[in-house]
């Protein structure tokens, strides 16, 4: 029997290393306007070539949106 975990199980040591290291990986491509620390992000956009931060950051929120469904990451939207 093959045993395949869904989530990453807690209580053991390198558990949050590991996490936190996997998530930087996978986000790496939106790291200039989307930093993550463990499983928060934090998205940062401005104004650039005539767009407003309204509209960027809508754009920076489909790009990690698609990137997370693109690695089977899910966002809770009650957080």
């Amino acid at each position: 029997m093959l045993w395949e975990w869904l989530v990453m199980p807690q209580g053991l040591k390198n558990a949050p290393a590991t996490f936190n290291r996997c998530v930087t990986h996978l986000l790496r491509s939106v790291r200039d306007f989307a930093p993550s620390y463990f499983d928060d992000v934090v998205i940062h956009s401005r104004a650039v070539d005539g767009k407003s931060e309204v509209e960027m950051h809508k754009e920076h929120l489909r790009k990690l949106l698609a990137l997370m469904r693109k690695h089977k990451l899910y966002a809770n939207l009650k957080k």
